[in-house]
């Protein structure tokens, strides 16, 4: 039975680093890393889950899966290029592991983020993520033969072996770069880890345009969630000392170009439920293994930048998107399935799909801005409707207590 937990928490840091690595590769590029400094990021993200995954698990004795934040390198490429390059990236990196660190210490962070309206919070992060769900249309109008192979693997894996859906489309994405990538292929890629410091710098639009919302989305697109799958198992892990202990992490992966670390929101079924282990007190080990596999899947960072690098921008974007389309489907679920809110979210998801930046502030945090005024715009009362609806309240009373009387 440990040997099914063990294959049970590698299985599941296969499928999440597999499914999910080009995101974060592509949302380091995007804010200016290099190659190297990408290849060290993923690394960085490699070693720090596995430090939290394996601290965690026996420490608490409960299968706490941990994992990178996939939107959070989605909300990076839709942010692109900063002020200060990469540099003034990593120093918001550093501040978004601080307010996690401060959220674990302090009950007021927390509360600050569950008190978002959760069709807001739910259309950001749909808004980040459109436009890399979106890739796959695009590269099989640019690149047909690359990418109509890998959404077709994709699907057919969708459709009987869901969580093996992505790795395989992955794997499909591989073959077609060998068959049709330039010469040489993969052959002259860097085996050896790749480890590159970057000395943070603080620049106030930077840490606005990324340090904040990333904070947002971590928490409620990979933190909560995370908690709702382990109660669905049975599991109540301690929110803050795990929000101490993955803010630290990924403080600590930071100047070496990792984003952010925090709970898993999907890997955690694969370790938490029954198939891991028939005794819940014993599932804790699949974590362990969880943290272990991860610490060598992070050893072959330089060669997955070097895939990366030989293929088409588009198709590496491709693969991203259709790892983040159930992301999508359920953001937008969750944004306009009730009505109340639903102009709000609507407003949240224009806003931030739109790209667009003011004051050199990504499109996320006006997205939540623009998603705020107009709840409440829309849902506060002025006072004049509320002094009138006061009045004929009180008029209708007064008829129905003159209609109740009868003459003496």
């Amino acid at each position: 039975m440990r040997v099914q937990a063990v294959m049970s928490g590698l299985v599941s840091a296969v499928v999440g680093y597999a499914s999910s690595f080009t995101v974060v590769l592509a949302g380091l590029r995007a804010v200016g890393a290099t190659p190297g400094q990408a290849a060290s990021g993923l690394l960085a993200l490699c070693c720090g889950i596995g430090a939290a995954a394996v601290f965690l698990g026996l420490r608490y004795r409960m299968p706490i899966s941990i994992a990178w934040s996939t939107p959070g390198a989605a909300l990076l490429v839709a942010t692109g290029p900063v002020p200060g390059g990469f540099p003034a990236a990593v120093g918001a990196f550093i501040v978004c592991a601080g307010l996690m660190v401060l959220a674990g210490l302090s009950p007021w962070p927390a509360r600050a983020i569950a008190a978002i309206p959760r069709p807001i919070a739910g259309a950001m992060l749909a808004g980040v993520i459109l436009s890399l769900c979106t890739a796959p249309v695009r590269a099989v109008v640019d690149i047909p033969l690359l990418a109509v192979p890998v959404i077709l693997t994709w699907a057919v894996l969708q459709r009987y072996l869901r969580q093996w859906a992505v790795p395989g489309a992955l794997v499909a994405a591989v073959i077609a770069i060998a068959v049709h990538g330039p010469g040489g292929g993969l052959s002259g890629a860097a085996l050896r880890p790749a480890v590159e410091l970057t000395t943070p710098t603080l620049n106030p639009s930077v840490v606005v345009s990324i340090a904040i919302p990333l904070f947002l989305v971590t928490m409620a697109a990979q933190n909560v969630p995370g908690m709702a799958v382990m109660a669905t198992y049975g599991y109540t892990p301690p929110l803050r000392p795990v929000l101490v202990v993955t803010g630290l992490a990924s403080a600590a992966a930071a100047p070496f170009g990792g984003h952010a670390v925090n709970l898993a929101a999907i890997t955690a079924a694969l370790t938490a439920g029954p198939d891991t282990h028939p005794d819940p007190g014993r599932r804790w080990i699949a974590t362990v293994a969880l943290g272990t596999g991860q610490l060598t899947l992070g050893l072959g960072a330089g060669l997955a930048m070097a895939l990366v690098l030989l293929s088409p921008p588009v198709l590496v974007i491709a693969v991203a998107g259709l790892a983040l389309l159930p992301a999508l489907g359920s953001s937008l679920a969750g944004a306009v399935t009730e009505p109340e809110g639903r102009e709000a979210a609507v407003v949240t998801f224009v806003v931030t799909a739109s790209g667009m930046t003011i004051l050199s502030i990504g499109a996320a945090f006006w997205g939540l801005v623009a998603g705020g005024l107009t709840a409440l715009l829309l849902h506060r009362r002025p006072p004049l409707e509320r002094q009138s609806s006061s009045t004929a309240e009180t008029g209708v009373e007064r008829r129905v207590h003159h209609a109740g009387r009868r003459p003496s």
